[in-house]
């Protein structure tokens, strides 16, 4: 048992000094006063003992429903899209406190087991994978499906009682009906389970680690194949599982990098920049074609495109796949349409016009991902740009602060638009009225720096008839504070920043591990940053470092009372 495995005392700092509590776990502005913001503990972390942190049960999102039924069955109807959608904490929709099953959602669930089931049993010469009912015995194929598929379905192999209970399901269909009912019946039944839908964790005992569980090798497979496909393992990593071979944290990062080169990974990373970004909500993008008569149905999930193809190719394309690129890069990825749309010369070339090639942008109009159009069409309004939502978005998400919600009786209506008034002289009321200037001050600074894009993300020097003043100011963070002159200036000052990179970090655990940080994540969190300082700060090996962490190795042991909790929990119609 390796207690001190991937442990340091004090993780490596680099130029923004200690890592604390504070700038681990985030910080929450409270009252939106810079000076809070901007406090931190000199406290080291303490890496003596193995601190896990909490192992709520998890359920299935929507996306990984999808997946695992594809890769469980090779069903890829993507039936989850009929779902309820799930709620969001903390900027995901996969953490575990909001995951809860509504009466609309288990009957959703039933409805669609039973047409999984009707679909998979079309095929039995597939799913029997060899055994002939007619010739070896309906009983003894079903018997050898129930322990295959139940594996994989449950992620570890069935307990005997299981098995007996799958079974006699499966005598009672094959009797009453015929052989495809018997084996839909099972199907069915093993998709509504707790064991399908959560992934349900109780560890090792471990007499020389006291109130904390190793976390067996089968649960090790399933949190790295969540974690880095969203889906369940695959069959080399049930075979390690099986092998006892997912122990160490040596043999835990070789898998992880074997999952990494495949192509599920890609998808994985995708739905994560999805939601940390705001991408996720493109499809719904409603502007004025009065003012914004290039927007279209349909744009948004092209200028989407653009930014997944970007984002994908930096983090497995590129050969620094670090933060630094990812928000200050000085090309992106287009095709023909898009170039059209930000006015760019065609490409040269051969190219298919539909491709999406690596296009170098204007380095004084364009750096990385915080200019794309996708991220400042999200963060704007219909009718006119948001210095609020594309300064919350900065101050949220790239340096994980909290804002509060605004007073109740605030009016929260953006200022209508006024012919010769450009919009950063219109959200400036907002440093004179004493209601709303703590926040705002947080946020609008930093917003009026992104004013040399309209609405819908497109580069411009006039607003209204007037010369656009896209100088802003970051105040109240730890260590990136300062005056700035437009996005692109911005995003080489948060490109540099120790606090972005502590706030990358923070977001993939919250993201991975599907719940909140915590005190006893100290430790685990500082691992994480410095491995993700060691490598430079590339994301791959930040993905590989959350696998090394006593959060993800390891789990609380479960007494009686709280084993009986997490089964309640985790029950399921």
């Amino acid at each position: 048992m390796e207690h001190a495995a991937g442990r340091t005392p004090a993780a490596k700092r680099g130029p923004g000094g200690v890592i604390t509590i504070a700038l681990v776990l985030g910080a929450a502005v409270g009252a939106c006063k810079p000076e809070d913001a901007a406090q931190t503990s000199r406290e080291e972390p303490r890496c003596v003992e193995i601190l896990p942190g909490a192992s709520p049960l998890r359920r299935m999102t929507r996306f990984e429903y999808n997946n695992t039924i594809r890769d469980l069955l090779g069903d890829d109807s993507a039936p989850a899209d009929a779902f309820v959608i799930e709620e969001e904490a903390l900027g995901f929709n996969n953490q575990a406190a909001a995951l809860g099953v509504t009466q609309l959602l288990a009957e959703q669930l039933m409805k669609a087991s039973e047409g999984i089931a009707e679909r998979a049993v079309r095929d039995l010469e597939r799913l029997f994978e060899g055994c002939e009912p007619a010739v070896q015995g309906a009983d003894v194929c079903a018997a050898e499906l129930i322990e295959r598929l139940g594996k994989r379905a449950f992620r570890r192999p069935l307990t005997p009682a299981e098995v007996e209970r799958f079974a006699r399901l499966f005598a009672w269909g094959n009797d009453e009906h015929d052989l495809s009912t018997g084996v839909s019946v099972v199907i069915q039944a093993m998709l509504q389970s707790p064991h399908f839908l959560y992934r349900v964790e109780h560890g090792m005992p471990d007499p020389d680690a006291r109130g904390v569980a190793p976390l067996s090798d089968h649960e090790i497979a399933s949190r790295l194949s969540y974690l880095l496909w969203s889906s369940m393992p695959d069959d080399a990593l049930f075979a390690a599982a099986d092998a006892g071979e997912l122990h160490t944290a040596e043999q835990i990062a070789a898998q992880a990098r074997r999952l990494l080169e495949d192509p599920r990974a890609r998808a994985a990373v995708a739905n994560f920049h999805a939601q940390w970004l705001g991408l996720s909500h493109i499809d719904a993008l409603n502007k004025d074609p009065a003012v914004y008569p290039r927007f279209r149905e349909g744009l948004g999930s092209l200028l989407r495109a653009e930014t997944e193809a970007f984002l994908d190719h930096v983090v497995f394309e590129d050969d620094a796949g670090d933060v630094a690129t990812l928000l200050s890069a000085p090309y992106s990825l287009m095709n023909a349409e898009l170039r059209a749309f930000y006015g760019l010369e065609a490409a040269g070339g051969t190219g298919a016009a539909g491709a999406f090639e690596v296009v170098p942008l204007d380095p004084s109009q364009r750096a990385g991902v915080l200019t794309h159009a996708s991220l400042l069409s999200v963060h704007a309004k219909p009718d006119q740009s948001s210095p609020i939502h594309r300064g919350k978005f900065v101050r949220e998400r790239l340096l994980c602060q909290t804002l509060p919600p605004p007073p109740a009786d605030v009016d929260i209506q953006p200022p209508e638009v006024r012919p010769g008034v450009p919009t950063r002289r219109q959200f400036e009321q907002h440093a004179a009225d004493p209601n709303c200037a703590g926040c705002h001050r947080l946020m609008d600074p930093i917003g009026f720096g992104f004013e040399h894009y309209d609405g819908i993300g497109l580069y411009r020097e006039v607003d209204q008839g007037v010369p656009v003043d896209a100088s802003g100011e970051i105040r109240g963070s730890r260590e990136t504070d300062g005056h700035f002159d437009g996005a692109v200036e911005l995003a080489h000052k948060l490109a540099q920043s120790d606090e972005v990179r502590s706030c990358v970090a923070t977001q993939w655990f919250r993201f991975g591990y599907g719940r909140a940080e915590q005190a006893e994540d100290e430790c685990s969190m500082a691992q994480i940053q410095e491995a993700f300082a060691e490598s430079g700060y590339n994301i791959k090996e930040l993905l590989v470092a959350l696998t090394q962490t006593d959060a993800f190795r390891y789990r609380r042991a479960a007494t009686e009372g709280r084993e009986g909790r997490e089964g309640r929990e985790g029950s399921a119609p």
